[in-house]
């Protein structure tokens, strides 16, 4: 394993993992350093979503997808058994630095009930439950690990440029070196991702837009199909435009505010522990949308629409419901609207698809008025650039390496999985 000094650009769950996997195997941590915008896990604040230790998954998030069709590409790099063996490391990972880790479970549901036919598809896959109130406690304990084998870290610190050509890149006026390069931002990075892509005409492959709401309602009314699959996936397929629900968060459910590019979107996360209960199911209602020309400028746009004085949008019908609470006790940022016109302008054709999908569960699930959902939930999806396929490389810049949401990953596992790729690339370069 040849030595060298190594910069990771991020420290969400591929870049973190990536550096696990180094020093675990002996790498000298005092070659890898890992730069972020955010805050180290002792001073991260809950709110602070977006950037800091273990990105916003892994500060928010204790649900790992273990499913290779799920969260984005990773089998097509490196074959399906492989790709699951890296997806049992990540979780090994979230298990050896959780202070209960007997409190792990995973649910595995199997069959696909009948009643939410003929209306919905419903994808089952295991999922991982971590527990979201633990998230902080880990981040602390995996952190001071790589402190003490020595990883260096630079907080608050945002890169500015980055030359490949020189192996450099740029904070501040000051120019550094690096050796090797693991490119590995989060969803606040993507617009960064987006420059460099077009500064260095890279070859990518072409992604769909992934955009729409936050929707919530009493659990009470999805309790049945709870109890089947507790992190759903409700999907359906039409000709250019498929929907499904997405991150879905049960019984302590919240709704996070994310700003990004100035704009505000929303996610959702959900607590553990009977002061946080709420009785609140929520869950991302995602179209991707094919055969939009640069669908992220596109998506920008969207979301620049469905803002009123910087907030986002909230709606229910009648004003049935209010915005909530978020998990720190505050109202959820937002502007309450009483019909969807804005919305509809917003989204144009794409908002009848939202409308549509939820006309359809109420058919199921019998909710009636008492539902409200944030406008708008987007991804933002970056071109995939195109990387050799046993090191996630530039095929231009072979010591420059794109992980995470950076590759278009959209979850926890897959992001992980993708750091301890390109970490076992290093350790066995031959192999």
């Amino acid at each position: 394993m040849k030595k060298q000094k190594i910069v990771v650009i991020g420290a969400g769950v591929a870049g973190i993992n990536f550096a696990t996997k180094l020093v675990d195997n002996g790498y000298p941590g005092e070659l890898i350093t890992i730069i972020d915008k955010g805050n180290d896990p002792f001073n991260r604040q809950p709110e602070e979503v977006m950037t800091g230790m273990l990105g916003s998954g892994g500060w928010s998030d204790g649900k790992l997808t273990y499913h290779t069709a799920i969260g984005g590409v990773l089998s097509k790099y490196c074959g399906e058994e492989k790709a699951m063996e890296l997806m049992d490391q990540v979780i090994s990972n979230f298990r050896r630095f959780h202070p209960k880790p007997e409190e792990i479970f995973c649910s595995d549901p199997q069959e696909e009930p009948e009643f939410i036919k003929p209306y919905f598809g419903l994808r089952l896959f295991p999922v991982w439950h971590i527990g979201s109130n633990y998230l902080h406690e880990i981040a602390k304990a995996w952190y001071q690990y790589l402190v003490d084998k020595g990883v260096r870290f630079w907080w608050n610190t945002e890169v500015t440029k980055i030359n490949f050509n020189r192996s450099e890149f740029v904070i501040g006026h000051d120019y550094f070196k690096y050796d090797e390069l693991i490119f590995a931002v989060g969803k606040s990075g993507i617009d960064f991702a987006q420059q460099l892509s077009n500064k260095y005409v890279l070859p990518t492959e072409p992604k769909s837009v992934q955009i729409g709401v936050r929707f919530e309602a009493p659990q009470k009314y999805f309790q049945k199909l709870i109890d089947v699959s507790y992190d759903f996936k409700l999907y359906q397929k039409f000709d250019n435009v498929s929907l499904r629900s997405f991150c879905t968060n049960n019984n302590a459910a919240y709704v996070a505010v994310e700003e990004t590019y100035g704009d505000i979107s929303y996610n959702g996360h959900a607590k553990k522990g009977k002061e946080f209960e709420n009785g609140i199911t929520n869950f991302g209602i995602l179209m991707e949308i094919k055969g939009i020309e640069n669908p992220f400028e596109w998506s920008r746009n969207v979301v620049s629409k469905c803002q009123i004085n910087n907030k986002g949008l909230y709606y229910s019908p009648n004003n049935t419901r209010k915005p909530g609470l978020t998990s720190e006790g505050t109202t959820v940022t937002s502007v309450q609207i009483s019909n969807l016109n804005s919305f509809k302008e917003s989204m144009g054709e794409y908002a009848d698809y939202v409308i549509n999908f939820i006309d359809d569960m109420n058919k199921v699930f019998n909710f009636g008025d008492d539902w409200g959902m944030y406008i708008p939930e987007v991804k933002y999806l970056s071109p995939e650039p195109l990387v050799n396929y046993d090191d996630l490389s530039l095929s231009q810049f072979s010591n420059v390496h794109f992980v995470g949401d950076a590759l278009s990953a959209r979850g926890i596992t897959v992001s992980g999985a993708h750091g301890i790729y390109v970490a076992e690339s290093l350790i066995n370069p031959n192999k």
